[in-house]
C-alpha cells in the first residue's frame, strides 16, 4: 500500500506548494493557474523525470508570488461575469439532485446496490444485537434507590488457597445490625430453590422461595402494590407473591388470605403482592416468607451461634449510611467481626468483605452471570463485522471508481469542485447505509427471539421506549457513512478532468489493487480468527463433556426428593430396587458433579490444630460409591448409617494431608464441621466439579436429614417403559409432589451453559463474517472479470488453456488468504490461550485446528471466486475481443 502511495505521488505535483497556491490565487483565477501548472508539471514529468519536474514546479509557484496573484477581481468585472442563476445558492435543491443521481446510479448498477445492501444490513444488525445484549447485562439491578451504597457481605476462606462463597454464617446478619451503626439497614436471605407450592392436591408447582428479613424490601426496590408495607415480612407464616404468581394461581380470584403450602412443610397465608419483578435483576424469587419461618422449614440451615459453617444461598446484604466507605468497614468492622467470633486459628481461615452491588452480575467467582470482559468481547466482533461490511463497500466503491471516470471529469470540467464531489458520493453512501440500516432492524427483530432463547433472557428491541437506542442508530449510521464512503469519496474527488476524460486514468488513481488486496486481507483476517476461535471452543466443549470425569454418567437419572424422611426413602429405595431394569439406587445431597458444594475446615487425627486447608463434603448412603462406579484404592466402602459414622476421603486429601501412602489413613480419625468420624477408605479422584476448577480435597460420609436427591442407574435398553415404572413408584411414595427427573449428563452439559451461548454466538459471528467477505469477494472477482475481459480473450486465442484462466484469478486470492492466516494466526493462538486459561483441565490448541481453518476459508472463497472465473474462461474469445 505504501509503495503504491509513493506511486501515485510521483505522478501528482507537491501537495504543499499546491494548497499555498490554492490558499493566496484570487478565486477566478485559481482554476486556470492550478490547471496550467499542472499541466506543465505533467509534461516535465514524462520529459525530466519526477525531482526535476519538482524543482521547477516550486520554481514556477514562486515566480507567481506577485499581488496581481491574490488580488481580487473588480466589482465591475464580477458583476458582469457573474450569472445571475448561480447568485443564489439553493442547499434544498442541491441535495435533491445529488440523492436523484445516487437514486439513478444505484438502480443501474444493481449488483454492486445488492451487496453492499446486504452486507451492510448483516454486519449492521449484529451491532444493534449486541449493542441490546450489552445494554442489557449493565443494567442488571440499576433501578434500586441508592445503589451505590449496597452491599452483599461475602466469605473468603483462607487456607492454602482463597475461595470465595457468597453465604455467610447464619448469625452474620444480627451480629453486624446489633453491634455496629454503620448500616441503615441489614437484611439476611435466604434463597431456596424449586420448592413444592401446593394450593390443593390438582394444583401444585415448583417454585423458588425466599426467607427475608423486612429489611430486605427497604433496601431493594421491589414495590409493594398491595398489602400494608410497614408489616410486610414481619409476621410469620405470611407470604408476599408477585403480580405474576397471583395470577397464575389465583386467575381473578383476590389472593390476599389465600394459603399457600411450601414443601408440605410450612403453611402461608398471603398478605400482600408484589410488583412483577424486571427482567434486569438477579433476585428471580417471586414467593417471599418472613426468615423466622425457615427454623420451620429449614432449621439445619439457621443454627443458632454457629459460625463455622455457612451455605451459599444464606446471603446478608446492607445498605451504608451516607458516607461511610465500604473500605472502612472492609478493614476494620468486618475483621473485628471476625476476631470476635473466633478463636485465632480459625480467624485467619474465616475473612469477610463487602461486594458493591454492581458487582454481583459480573463476578463469577461469586456465581455472577457473566465477566465484563466477555462483554468487550462481543463488541469488539461486532465492530469486526461492521468493519468486514465497510470493507466491502470500500473494494467495490474504488473497484468501480474508473468505471465514473468521466462521469467525474464532466462535472469537473462544468465546474464542480472537489467538496461538492466528496458529498454527492457521501450522499450515494447515505442512501446505501440508510436502507441497509431499515433492513437490519428488521433483522433484528425477527432474529431477537432465538438470540432470548439462547440465552435464556429478555431482550427488547423498541426505539421508542430505549432512549440509547435511536442514538446508538445515529452515531453506528455516522460511522458506517463515513468509513465507508469517506475515503472513495477522496478518491473520486481527486481525479484530473483532463485524464479522466480522455479515460487515461490508472488503477494508482483510485488507490490501485494493492489497497483492495489489503482490504481482502483485512477481511479474511477477521473471519479466520473467528473460525479458530470456533474451533478451539468446539474442541474443549467436546472434550469437557465427552472426557472420562471418574465416575458413572451414562444412564443416570436423578430424582429430587421432597422428603428425606427414612420410612419414605426405604419405601422408594425398596420400590425401585425390584425393577429388573433398575440397576442401583442411591440417596444423596448432591450428585458426583455438581457446582453446589461447599467447604470446610479439616482436623485429622490427633493433630493439634486445623489442616491448612479445606475439604469439600458429600453426603450420601453407602449405595453412592457401587451406583456411580466410583473405584475404592485403599480400606472400604462406608457402611450403611443415619449419621456421620465414617469418612471415605478422596487420593487429593490424603496427598493434602501429607501422608506416606494411602492405607495410612485409614482407620485414623478426622473431624469435619465438628462432626468426629473414622476414615475407612480412599476413593480415587474425580471430576466433582466441572473442568473450570481443579480436583480438591473431598470427603463423602453418611448423612440422611439432607439427602434431596435420589439416583438411578437403569438399563437403557428399555428407557420409557422404566420412566414410566419410576414415576408411578416416586408418586406412590409422593403423592402430593410433583415427578421430576433428570439426566446426569444434563448436569455435566449445565456446567458449560455459558461456554456454550458462546459457542453458538461465535458460530453465528464467524458465519456471518464468511458470508459478508464472500460477497465482497464476488464483486471484486465480478469486477476483476470485466477489467480481464480482453486478456483472457487473448490468453485463449493464444492457447491459454481453462485451468490457467482460473489460475490467473485464484492465485491471486489464495495468496491473499494465505497472508490474512499469517496475521490472524498468533492473534488467534494468542485470544485462545486466554479464553483457554479458564480451565484446569483443557486441550491444546494443535496444528490441526488452524490448518482446518486456512482450509476452510480457502475451500470458501474458491467457491466464491469460482463461479465468476469460470464464467470468464468459458467465454468466447471472439466475443470478449470486440468487447473493447
Amino acid at each position: 500500500m505504501n509503495r503504491n502511495y509513493k506511486r501515485q505521488q510521483e505522478t501528482e505535483p507537491p501537495r504543499w506548494a499546491e494548497r499555498l497556491l490554492t490558499r493566496i490565487t484570487a478565486p477566478h483565477i485559481r482554476d486556470e493557474v492550478l490547471g496550467d501548472l499542472y499541466e506543465l508539471f505533467q509534461r516535465r514529468v514524462l520529459r525530466y523525470g519526477y525531482t526535476k519536474a519538482h524543482l521547477l514546479y516550486v520554481l514556477e509557484m514562486l515566480l507567481l508570488l506577485h499581488p496581481r496573484l491574490w488580488r481580487q477581481q473588480a466589482r465591475s468585472a464580477q458583476l458582469y461575469t457573474k450569472p445571475t442563476e448561480y447568485s443564489l445558492p439553493n442547499p434544498m435543491a442541491m441535495l435533491s439532485n445529488y440523492g436523484k443521481i445516487a437514486f439513478r446510479k444505484l438502480i443501474r448498477h444493481k449488483s454492486y446496490t445488492l451487496i453492499n445492501v446486504v452486507s451492510l444490513s448483516l454486519g449492521i444488525a449484529c451491532a444493534i444485537l449486541i449493542f441490546t445484549l450489552i445494554k442489557y447485562h449493565l443494567s442488571f439491578d440499576t433501578f434500586h434507590a441508592d445503589q451505590d451504597r449496597i452491599y452483599r457481605i461475602y466469605t473468603e476462606l483462607h487456607t492454602d488457597k482463597v475461595t470465595y462463597s457468597t453465604g455467610v454464617p447464619n448469625p452474620m446478619g444480627e451480629a453486624f445490625r446489633k453491634g455496629y451503626s454503620v448500616a441503615e439497614k441489614v437484611g439476611r436471605i435466604a434463597f431456596l430453590k424449586k420448592r413444592l407450592v401446593t394450593l390443593s392436591p390438582e394444583k401444585k408447582f415448583e417454585e423458588d422461595v425466599a426467607f427475608a428479613d423486612p429489611d430486605f424490601l427497604d433496601i431493594f426496590n421491589f414495590p409493594l402494590i398491595r398489602g400494608n408495607p410497614q408489616t410486610a415480612l414481619q409476621d410469620r407464616n405470611t407470604a408476599l407473591i408477585t403480580e405474576r404468581i397471583a395470577k397464575q394461581y389465583f386467575g381473578d380470584e383476590d389472593p390476599i388470605g389465600k394459603l399457600l403450602h411450601i414443601d408440605e412443610s410450612l403453611v402461608v397465608k398471603i398478605t400482600g403482592i408484589l410488583q412483577n419483578l424486571p427482567a434486569t435483576t438477579d433476585f428471580r424469587s417471586e414467593i417471599y416468607v418472613p426468615f423466622g419461618n425457615l427454623q420451620d422449614h429449614s432449621p439445619w440451615l439457621v443454627e443458632k451461634d454457629w459460625w463455622m459453617g455457612f451455605n451459599k444461598e444464606m446471603q446478608c446484604f446492607i445498605r451504608l449510611k451516607p458516607g461511610v466507605s465500604a473500605a472502612m468497614v472492609d478493614t476494620k468492622i468486618l475483621p473485628a467481626i471476625t476476631n470476635k467470633y473466633y478463636d485465632k486459628e480459625y480467624a485467619k481461615v474465616f475473612r469477610f468483605k463487602l461486594q458493591p452491588l454492581s458487582d454481583v452480575h459480573f463476578n463469577p467467582k461469586l456465581r455472577g452471570y457473566t465477566e465484563k470482559k466477555n462483554l468487550w468481547t462481543f463488541g469488539l466482533i461486532g465492530l469486526f463485522l461492521i468493519v468486514t461490511a465497510c470493507v466491502n463497500f470500500i473494494n467495490l466503491a474504488t473497484a468501480q471508481a474508473l468505471g465514473r471516470s468521466r462521469e467525474i471529469g464532466v462535472r469537473k470540467a462544468l465546474g464542480s469542485e472537489r467538496g461538492a464531489l466528496f458529498w454527492q458520493f457521501i450522499t450515494e453512501t447515505t442512501l446505501i447505509a440508510g436502507v441497509a440500516m431499515i433492513i437490519a432492524l428488521g433483522l433484528a427483530y425477527l432474529v431477537l427471539p432465538f438470540v432470548n432463547q439462547w440465552f435464556e433472557i429478555k431482550l427488547v428491541l423498541n426505539p421508542l421506549t430505549d432512549a440509547y437506542l435511536p442514538a446508538f442508530l445515529l452515531v453506528l449510521l455516522l460511522i458506517v457513512v463515513f468509513c465507508s464512503g469517506a475515503y472513495p469519496g477522496l478518491i473520486l474527488a481527486r481525479f484530473q478532468p483532463v485524464l479522466a476524460l480522455k479515460g487515461k486514468l490508472s488503477q494508482r488513481a483510485v488507490g490501485g489493487f494493492s489497497l483492495r488486496k489489503s482490504l481482502v486481507v483485512t477481511q479474511f483476517a477477521i473471519s479466520q480468527l473467528l473460525i479458530i476461535g470456533t474451533l478451539i471452543i468446539t474442541n474443549q466443549l467436546r472434550y469437557s463433556q465427552q472426557a472420562d470425569m471418574g465416575f458413572r454418567k451414562d444412564a443416570m437419572i436423578i430424582l429430587p426428593i421432597p422428603d428425606n424422611k427414612k420410612s419414605k426413602i426405604s419405601t422408594l429405595g425398596a420400590q425401585l430396587s425390584e425393577m429388573s431394569s433398575v440397576e442401583n439406587v442411591t440417596f444423596f445431597d448432591t450428585p458426583p458433579a455438581t457446582e453446589s458444594i461447599g467447604s470446610t475446615p479439616i482436623r485429622f487425627d490427633s493433630r493439634p490444630k486445623a489442616e491448612d486447608f479445606t475439604i469439600s463434603v458429600k453426603s450420601a448412603d453407602h449405595q453412592y460409591i457401587p451406583t456411580f462406579s466410583i473405584p475404592i484404592l485403599a480400606g472400604r466402602n462406608v457402611n450403611p448409617s443415619d449419621t456421620i459414622r465414617e469418612y471415605l476421603l478422596n487420593e487429593t486429601a490424603v496427598k493434602a494431608l501429607r501422608l506416606a501412602s494411602l492405607q495410612d489413613v485409614i482407620g485414623k480419625t478426622a473431624t469435619i464441621n465438628d462432626q468426629p468420624g473414622t476414615i475407612v477408605g480412599v476413593m480415587k479422584d474425580f471430576h466433582y466439579k466441572s473442568f473450570h476448577a481443579a480436583i480438591e480435597p473431598l470427603c463423602l460420609t453418611t448423612r440422611s436429614e439432607v439427602y434431596g436427591n435420589c439416583g438411578v442407574n437403569v438399563n437403557p435398553a428399555n428407557l420409557g417403559p422404566t420412566l414410566a415404572s419410576i414415576e408411578r413408584a416416586w408418586k406412590a411414595t409422593y403423592p402430593s409432589a410433583i415427578f421430576t427427573y433428570r439426566f446426569m449428563d444434563e448436569d455435566i452439559e449445565r456446567f458449560y451453559k455459558l461456554d456454550n451461548m458462546l459457542l453458538r454466538l461465535i458460530q453465528a459471528f464467524a458465519g456471518i463474517a464468511i458470508f459478508v467477505g464472500c460477497l465482497g469477494l464476488y464483486g471484486l472477482v465480478s469486477f476483476m472479470a470485466a477489467q480481464k475481459t480482453k486478456e483472457i480473450g487473448v490468453r485463449k486465442v493464444l492457447g491459454a488453456s481453462t485451468s490457467s484462466i482460473l489460475w490467473l484469478f485464484g492465485k491471486e486470492f489464495i495468496r491473499l488468504l494465505l497472508i490474512a492466516f499469517v496475521l490472524a494466526a498468533p492473534l488467534a493462538w494468542w485470544v485462545m490461550n486466554e479464553w483457554l486459561a479458564n480451565f484446569v483441565y483443557r486441550i491444546e490448541p494443535g496444528a490441526g485446528i488452524f490448518v482446518l481453518a486456512v482450509l476452510i476459508t480457502v475451500i470458501v472463497a474458491l467457491l466464491t471466486v469460482g463461479f465468476q472465473s469460470m464464467k470468464a474462461a468459458l467465454m468466447n474469445p471472439i466475443k470478449t475481443l470486440r468487447t473493447e
